[in-house]
């Protein structure tokens, strides 16, 4: 180190071994005028297991709780928020920001979709684009003060999720799979990737775990025996919720009914939100 040393290593040429590494800071902040307090990621490492299912579910869940809650759909290329929601109306806003739509019970959405002309215009954009509406998500619409904030990601460990873990304060993930083994390798990328960016994993959520016969109220393995437990004990995770095939629940979604599902395979994971 040269005696003349003023720990700038960013401008300095020398290559001492006192050198101090600049790691850069991709944080983005609020918008001004919200207020959010905790941040949930939903993520999967495949496309298919219901991530957007599970996302609208735990939003309506703490709502019900009484928690002002809401969804920002980092989906761009995918969204499916909204429809699940029944919402029509489009974003708007005024000189301060922009607007998220509210549902029938009050949870405030974000998505892409709020923002076409057309709900199946296709978003045809390269990663950086939809990596900056994402963060524009985040920093320039006005979330008013919510308590619970669910991103709903897109599947993988892409462009998105990294710009989601690198740019929003993430309180912790939830990780969605299937019963099929080939998820207990596509987890584990989930799962390297978190810790990768020291982010807190909150527990995983299985979905389409079984169906239960109407007719002899028996439960039926349909995509064959689950794998999660032991998944869970590999990484010392805890499975927070096991889904049934429910026709009802993709009626309610195909019907933009959600907030009205009937079931508490949520619970648990309230107790979990309601103590971080």
């Amino acid at each position: 180190m040269s005696e003349n040393c003023n720990q700038s290593c960013s401008s300095c040429s020398e290559d001492c071994a006192e050198r101090q590494e600049q790691k850069t800071d991709f944080s983005e902040k609020l918008h001004k005028m919200s207020s959010v307090k905790k941040v949930i990621g939903i993520v999967s490492g495949k496309g298919g297991v219901g991530k957007s299912l599970v996302t609208s579910m735990l939003a309506v869940t703490m709502k019900r709780k009484g928690y002002q809650t809401a969804i920002l759909d980092a989906d761009i290329t995918g969204p499916s928020i909204p429809k699940a929601f029944g919402i029509r109306e489009k974003a708007k806003g005024n000189e301060f920001g922009l607007l998220p739509v509210k549902t029938k019970t009050g949870i405030d959405i974000m998505s892409v979709n709020l923002l076409l002309e057309n709900d199946t215009d296709p978003v045809v954009w390269r990663g950086p684009i939809i990596a900056g509406t994402v963060k524009q998500f985040w920093t320039d619409v006005i979330w008013n003060d919510v308590d619970f904030m669910f991103i709903d990601m897109p599947p993988g460990t892409g462009d998105v999720p990294l710009t989601v873990f690198q740019s929003i304060a993430v309180d912790g993930i939830i990780i969605v799979t299937s019963p099929q083994e080939l998820v207990s390798m596509i987890i584990s990328k989930a799962v390297k990737m978190a810790e990768m960016m020291n982010i807190p994993i909150i527990g995983l959520v299985e979905n389409m775990s079984y169906f239960k016969c109407p007719d002899n109220g028996k439960d039926y393995k349909i995509f064959g025996e689950s794998h999660i437990d032991e998944i869970a004990n590999k990484h010392n995770l805890k499975v927070l919720a096991k889904l049934p095939i429910d026709p009802k629940i993709s009626a309610a979604c195909d019907k933009g009914m959600i907030e009205l599902f009937d079931g508490d395979w949520f619970e648990p994971v309230a107790k979990i939100l309601e103590t971080m």
